[in-house]
């Protein structure tokens, strides 16, 4: 920082209640009235240089004491004092901080040149214009302060000269750029770097008042000499400033911590910075339009302002990550961590974007991937907010209906999101199961989440036997070919077969049950009459028949029309004599092959009687 000294004496004023005087033998002839403080001076050195004192003193004797009130000078009683010293010859440092006050002041005063040559005004304009404006920083000091009296600054050109310096130096090439800057991005060391970064001077602006910003971003924008990604760059460092949470992913602050002033003077920053945002794509990145949007439903902005950040989000949407899209919910009324309604809009209007776009105007390969990146952009944000408790399932199965078939060439993805979701709502109606599941599609699985899938006992029966069903019309259509993920048929896993051991001892133990069961059947068949023995012997044939030698046609009829129109009591004792046998797979109190037979004769049963 550069500053002009001026005056030998030394400062001999002091302050006696509300009375600022300094030492003198000779006796205070000029009272002077400055809001709450009252100046004792003298005549002799201030008249021959103050043109409006000479006026307004001209009607006294020399000999008399004379008041007057100055309230209306600009600066105050600090920039009068200023000018009084300069009078009086004591010694004064004038720099950017309060260079504009000074001059305010000299000028109203009339301190020119014409009153006496050397005067106030002319010293302070040639350390204006040979000091402050051929410095970078003293540029920027200088217009900071003339947001204290603009109307002044503005009628004596400070502000224009101000910003004229500073967009000549912005605009000049990195390698001639010499004077000192401030440059704080993580990582960067000025010593491991001799070259200036292109991006030097948005820091040092972002100090500026939002108004002497926007004047200095556009007129840079309107010499087309820096590319768009600078001014993004700027705006950016400006928004990280003084806008709350930008840099950050949670929202530390709240409606109610910020006052209706602090929200006003956001609102105004937010929505101009938005407004300058430069139109080519990717001028700022899709991350900082995503927390521009939710703070910008924090502060109440405009429709325009957050129809526009859609819009502009939307049109990068692909190139944006998870971590983008995490913001918490910002309205009273959801309840939602995740503001999955701030998604779903961005997720809206790209899609209304992407389906007026020409096939033949652009790539197909582009045209395609950008769709495909987003639909996996919003499996994996799925796959976070399923995790949050609150998370209704019509929102949940909204965002996911949002985007389109074509966008998802696995449902793998999804599956695990929906996997998610299940696990951390495990008291979900039938109702939300079956609605939440229908978004899957089964024929869109891989064979490793499929095989994942029928095992999976949160998912409701309809969905592992539609996954079942389209694996053994897959199967029929390649009989030659040996799957590696080989999974059970429908009956058993709504039976409780896929909980069975596989080892050599359980097949073992199962053949001695057969046995058993063999025996009991011989005893009791003895025992019966007639008619009841023909009965028994045709039922048995019937369950023989069930246990894998009946076509494969009908036994899927049967899977489908007998087992899943079972009742839901039936369904659940199934499921239980599944649970059983999985928790005690070595101590079995009943015999599978029981359960299956039990649960297949009601099935035949019901089929011989509707017949």
């Amino acid at each position: 920082m550069k500053f002009m000294k001026l005056g030998t004496r030394p400062d001999t004023f002091f302050t006696e209640q509300a009375t600022r005087t300094l030492i003198s033998e000779i006796p205070a002839d000029l009272v002077i009235q400055i809001n709450d403080i009252t100046y004792l001076l003298h005549k002799f050195p201030l008249l021959p240089k103050c043109g409006l004192l000479q006026r307004l003193c001209y009607d006294s004797s020399d000999s008399e004491s004379f008041s007057l009130e100055l309230h209306d000078i600009p600066g105050g009683e600090e920039a009068f004092e200023l000018c009084a010293k300069f009078c009086y010859g004591i010694s004064i440092n004038i720099s950017a901080h309060n260079f504009v006050s000074a001059l305010c002041a000299a000028k109203f005063l009339r301190m020119n040149d014409s009153i006496e040559k050397g005067n106030f005004v002319g010293k302070l304009e040639a350390f204006f214009n040979s000091c402050l404006l051929e410095g970078w920083k003293d540029s920027i000091a200088t217009l900071q302060t003339t947001a204290t009296l603009p109307e002044w600054s503005e009628n004596l050109g400070i502000v224009r000269k101000c910003i004229d310096s500073i967009i000549e130096k912005v605009l000049t090439p990195p390698q001639q750029v010499k004077w000192s800057y401030t440059y704080t991005r993580p990582g960067y060391n000025k010593k491991q770097h001799h070259s200036v970064p292109k991006d030097w001077w948005t820091e040092d602006i972002s100090d500026l008042d939002i108004d002497l910003f926007r004047c200095i971003v556009m007129a840079v924008r309107s010499t087309y000499v820096l590319p768009p990604q600078l001014i993004g760059e700027a705006l950016h460092v400006y928004a990280c400033r003084w806008l709350p949470g930008v840099t950050k992913l949670r929202y530390s602050g709240s409606s109610a911590s910020q006052t209706d002033e602090s929200k006003a003077k956001n609102r105004k920053i937010l929505e101009t910075i938005v407004s300058m945002i430069p139109a080519d794509r990717g001028s700022v990145s899709v991350g900082f339009l995503f927390r521009l949007l939710s703070i910008s439903i924090q502060l109440g902005v405009s429709s325009v302002t957050k129809t526009e950040l859609i819009r502009r989000a939307s049109l990068q949407f692909e190139e944006a990550t998870v971590s983008d899209l995490l913001y918490p919910s910002k309205s009273s009324s959801d309840q939602n961590y995740y503001d999955i309604e701030l998604v779903l809009a961005v997720l809206e209007t790209f899609l209304k974007l992407w389906k007026r776009m020409s096939p033949g105007a652009v790539d197909s390969n582009y045209f395609l991937r950008s769709i495909r990146n987003v639909g996996k952009l919003i499996d994996s944000y799925l796959q976070v907010v399923a995790r949050d408790e609150n998370m209704l399932v019509s929102k949940f199965v909204s965002l996911a209906e949002t985007v389109p078939g074509i966008a998802r060439v696995e449902h793998d993805d999804l599956y695990q999101a929906v996997n998610i979701y299940l696990k951390v709502h495990p008291d979900l109606n039938k109702t939300d199961k079956k609605r939440l599941c229908g978004i899957l599609d089964c024929q869109r699985l891989s064979p490793e989440a499929r095989a994942h899938a029928v095992k999976n006992e949160l998912l409701p029966l309809r969905t592992v036997v539609q996954l079942l069903y389209f694996e053994q019309e897959k199967g029929s259509t390649n009989k030659g070919e040996i799957t590696t993920n080989k999974l059970p048929k429908p009956h058993e896993v709504l039976l409780g077969a896929k909980h069975r051991p596989r080892d050599a001892q359980s097949k073992q133990s199962l053949a001695l049950d057969k046995e058993e069961l063999n025996v009991e059947e011989a005893t009791t068949r003895a025992s019966l009459p007639p008619e009841s023995r023909e009965k028994k012997t045709l039922h048995h044939l019937s369950s023989k028949r069930l246990d894998g030698k009946l076509p494969l046609d009908l036994e899927r009829k049967m899977v489908i029309k007998g087992d899943i129109e079972e009742t839901g009591s039936e369904r659940e004792k199934v499921r239980g004599h599944i649970r059983e046998e999985s928790v005690s797979s070595c101590k079995l109190e009943l015999d599978p092959k029981k359960i299956i037979q039990r649960a297949r004769s009601k099935s035949e049963h019901g089929r011989e009687k509707g017949r």
